[in-house]
Parts: structure tokens; sequence; C-alpha cells
């Protein structure tokens, strides 16, 4: 069909014969001659049609034609161009071939279309956006993490899609057996019994490029299915892991971006992280760092910042925007104030400073030595930010207030990389739906069990580590529980009697029970670390068919209704 492609000819090649097939992306008459413009995913060559007979049979092209053209490769001499690598050189046409005409697209792909249609037409999407050569990227990058777990003695396991149903945070999508009635398979949130039973067989090393599925809400970096990163180690530690993993990442960016990235990590603990950011996935490419104020108000004369400055389960905390108190009008603080209400907080209070002077509608509640205190934090210019409210509606709102500003004053540098390790995450958290302790990865995640003995399970540090990269989470890991009697006395602490601890992991009980190895491992998000890489903001740009933000396909029409008859072999009987 080709014997080359429509990237590939150079002027070396002029005086040759060559076969191009493609799409006609232009066509234009210049007298008695026709050009058009043929591509394929490598690139674009032009093709000139100067035989009366031949002419006749271009007129008839349309756009997006599929055709296939025989010819001589020439210099294009005065007109030779360096728009595009073909430049150089034009194919004169001798025969032409019309493979598959093509209908009037459904869209104008030069102009903006609804992102509904696009994803409609999302075969289009790919051949005439950049999303193609994004999907190569992503080629890329995948045969570089293989080429890298090979290299380090890593065996690459595929587990099951079709599982058994285990509670691992998110909701799971479930799949009826046609051949035992009532019964369901569950699609993998992440292979994470499997890995660790890899562990048992004597695989010491495990990855794969794991499919996994989490029916959750959607947003611009998640989706519905999605591919993991998925690595799991025997006897080791979790200075192992972080090495390796920032390994993996150094290789990425080189083979990605060309460039060398600095190891090893920062690493910062979970509390710490709150503490200092709202976030326990920081993006530390800019400041803008909190500054806890409870002793600048224990005493106050403005009750609202006393009585949380007073109170054990909440917080005073403050940030610092330098060189913009003079761009923020008052109204914009207003719409800034509704912001932060929306995370849950009463209020957003501000203080600026202009000429050395303090301006704030607060500034008559505060005390001579408050006011001294403040001028002290706030340079010249500056405007300070507080929150007081519950601790945690706190470090959510002045959190999200500061992402907010970063990316409005333009705070970092966007073709910039900070790399962070999040460590010592809580083991529990308490459901208030639930009404008891749940565990905050998984029941797997190894953790000081004194501490929990003790009943303080608010202040248990688990073996969990995130990497985080420009304020995004990219993977998360853990040191599993490889005791029996451990993991037993953990499913107690959770409320989860021996009966459903048996029915949910009674195949990985037992093979605990049978020699398991201290093991752990960690899962990195493939698709965020190519949105990441690649400098893209959507994951949907990354991924070759995603979902909408409703879990819908558009393209194909999916979820749909299937037939009675199907509903039958699987006896189930819709409802509603």
């Amino acid at each position: 069909m080709r014997t080359h492609t429509c990237g590939e000819l150079r002027l070396t090649d002029a005086g040759k014969s060559a076969t191009l097939s493609g799409w006609v992306v232009s066509k234009r008459e210049f007298g008695p001659f026709i050009f058009i413009m043929l591509w394929d995913r490598y690139g674009q060559t032009q093709v000139v049609f100067e035989e009366p007979l031949l002419v006749e049979e271009a007129k008839k092209l349309s756009l997006e034609d599929v055709v296939r053209v025989e010819g001589f490769v020439r210099d294009r001499g005065d007109n030779r161009t360096d728009k595009y690598e073909t430049g150089a050189i034009e194919v004169k046409a001798a025969t032409i071939e019309l493979l598959n005409p093509s209908k009037p697209l459904p869209y104008d792909h030069r102009k903006e279309a609804a992102d509904t249609l696009k994803l409609k037409y999302r075969y289009l999407d790919i051949r005439k956006s950049d999303l193609l050569p994004t999907l190569v990227a992503r080629s890329k990058m995948a045969k570089a993490v293989r080429d890298y777990m090979d290299a380090n003695a890593f065996v690459e396991v595929e587990t099951p899609i079709l599982g058994k149903s285990t509670p691992e945070g998110a909701k799971e999508y479930l799949v009826p057996s046609r051949l035992h009635h009532g019964l369901f398979y569950s699609l993998p949130q992440s292979p994470q019994s499997f890995k660790q039973i890899c562990m048992i067989g004597g695989i010491d090393r495990y990855y794969q490029m794991a499919k996994c599925f989490r029916d959750e809400d959607l947003r611009a970096d998640r989706q519905p299915e999605f591919t993991q990163i998925d690595i799991e180690m025997s006897f080791i530690a979790e200075e192992d892991i972080m090495t390796l993993s920032e390994g993996l990442i150094a290789h990425l960016f080189k083979v990605v971006k060309g460039i060398d990235i600095p190891r090893p990590f920062k690493r910062l603990p979970f509390r710490e992280a709150m503490d200092r950011y709202g976030s326990d996935k920081p993006d530390t490419r800019y400041g803008l760092e909190f500054i806890d104020m409870r002793e600048n108000f224990r005493n106050s004369g403005f009750n609202a910042f006393k009585g949380a400055a007073e109170d054990p389960k909440k917080s005073v905390k403050a940030i610092v925007l330098e060189g913009k108190g003079a761009e923020l009008s008052k109204n914009r603080i207003k719409a800034m104030e509704k912001d932060v209400q929306g995370d849950g907080a009463k209020g957003l209070a501000w203080v600026k400073k202009e000429g050395g002077a303090l301006d704030s509608p607060l500034l008559k509640f505060f005390s001579p030595v408050e006011l001294e205190k403040l001028a002290a934090l706030i340079p010249d210019g500056a405007v300070m930010f507080l929150v007081a409210d519950e601790t945690r509606i706190v470090q959510t709102a002045l959190g999200n207030l500061r992402r907010r500003l970063a990316a409005e004053f333009d705070l970092y540098d966007k073709n910039g990389f900070a790399f962070l390790w999040v460590t010592e995450f809580p083991a529990f958290e308490h459901s208030e739906e639930e009404g008891k302790w749940v565990a905050t990865h998984h029941p797997f995640t190894d953790f000081d069990l004194e501490t929990a003995r003790k009943g303080d399970m608010a202040n248990v540090s688990s073996r969990a580590y995130d990497m985080v990269i420009n304020g995004y989470e990219v993977g998360g890991g853990s040191i599993r529980i490889h005791n029996t009697a451990k993991q037993a006395e953990v499913f107690k602490l959770l409320g989860i009697e021996p009966q459903e601890a048996q029915e949910k992991f009674g195949f990985l009980l037992e093979a605990l029970d049978l020699g398991a190895p201290p093991h752990g491992g960690i899962a990195f998000g493939f698709d965020r670390l190519v949105m990441i890489l690649l400098g893209i903001d959507n994951i949907r740009s990354v991924i070759a068919f995603p979902k909408t933000t409703s879990a819908s396909c558009l393209m194909t029409g999916s979820p749909s209704g299937v037939s009675q008859k199907q509903l039958d072999e699987l006896a189930i009987k819709p409802v509603g």
C-alpha cells in the first residue's frame, strides 16, 4: 500500500519513485495543476497533479478522503518550505486511487468545538488534534517503565480483572455471574490482594501496568477506569521502595523531557504537610506557607479569633501574599471570602499593609500589641488572609485559597517541577457515616500497634507514603502487615468480625499464615504521570477513549440497556 510514510521523504530521495497512502487534508488549484497535502501520523507530503486526466481525478477528491498515490519525488526548488519536515520535496503523481471517500466532518477541527462533540467523534479528535502525538508519547513512557522495571529484576505478572468484592474505599464496579445466579465478580480497584500473594509465592519483585476501576465522582485528574504502575517487593523497607521509585521517575523524566531531576526527593510527614500547607499533596513550587496565629490571638478582643485560639480542636492560621496587596480590591476579596465559605469556613479576615500602615475592617478589635505583631508579620505591599475555625476546616479552606492565589498571581514556574514524599499518614480515620474508625488507606497497611492498643486511634501513624509532583499525588503505597496475628488484631480494631474477615479476605489470611515475607509496595497513576510530564491539565487528554464526568462514553453510548434475554440469563430484574 505504500513505500514511504507521509513524513519520511527528504531531498536525498529526489528522483526516486514513491507510493504514499493517507488522508487528503488540503487541496488547492494553481493554474492547470492541483496540489493536495497527504497526511498520515508520521507527517505530510505535498502531491502535485499535472497530467490532465489525473487533474480531473484530483478535482473529485474531498477533504479527508483516503487515497493512494504513486509518483516520483522531486525537488521543490525555490518553493521549499521549512514549515514541515518534507517541505523540500513534493511527489509528482503518476497514478491515484481513491481508497475510501469521506463525508464532510461533523465539526471543523480548526475552530473551537464542544467537548461533547469531540468525545462523540473521538477518532476524529485523535486524527485532527494533538491527541495522537500525546498517545505516541504515552506509548513511549509505557515502554520506558517496562525497560526500567526489567533492568531492576522485576517480573511482570497479570492479575485477574474478575475478582472478589473487598472493601478498599471507593465504590466498586460489580459484574453479575451468569453461571452463579445472585453472585458477583468485582472489577479491581487495585490488584492489592493478588500482589501480596505474589510475594508469598516467592515473586519478590512484581509489577504490572494494571487496569483499575473505581466507581467514584470524577474530576479533571480522575477517570472511572485508569492504569496503575503497580509495584510490590519482598524483604524491603520504606527506603528501598522510595529509592526505586525515585529512580523510575528520574528515568521517565530523562526519556520524555531529557532532563535530570534532583534526588533524593524532599520528605514531609503528613501532619506537618497539613499544618504548613493544608494539604496532604502540597505544591511546593511556591511558598504561601501557613502562619500559626494561635498565640497572637489567645487574649484577643476579637472573640472569633480568641475562641479559636483557646480551643484545642480549632486553629487560627494565616497566609501572606507579598507584593500584591494593591491589586486586590475589596470586591475581589469578597469573592475570595465566598470561596472560603464554600469550603466550610465561617469567614475570611484580611489585613493589608501599604506605606507602613495597616488596613482592615478588623483593626478596631485588635490591641496595640496585636497590631504590632501583625505589622511585623506583613511586609509592605502585602496582604494577610486569616481563617479561624475547626482545624480541619481551616486547613481545607486556607489550603484551597493558597492554591487559587498561586494560580491567579503566577507564583510558580509552570515549566518547573517540585518532588515530594509525604509520609507517616494516619493509620485510621473516623467515619461519621459508619460511626466507627476505618483504615485510611486499606486494612493491610502496617502501623504502630501499641499506640492503637491504648485507644489513641487518631494519633496512630502508618507506614504509608505518597509521592507528590506539583501538587498532584502521583503514587502511593505502604509497608504491608505480613503477620496473621497482627492482621487479625487490626480487623478487630476496625470492628470487622472474624466471620466477615474470613468471607472477604479468607484467601489472603490463609496465605499470610503460610510463610509470608515482609513486603510492601507502591502504585503510580500512569495516566496522571503522563499528564504531568506532557504539561496537560486534563486527564481525558492523555487517554485514548475516556469517559465524561458522568462516567459515560459518548462515542459508543455506554452505559446502555441490554436485552431481556441477557437479563434473564443473569437472573436480574431491573428496579426503577
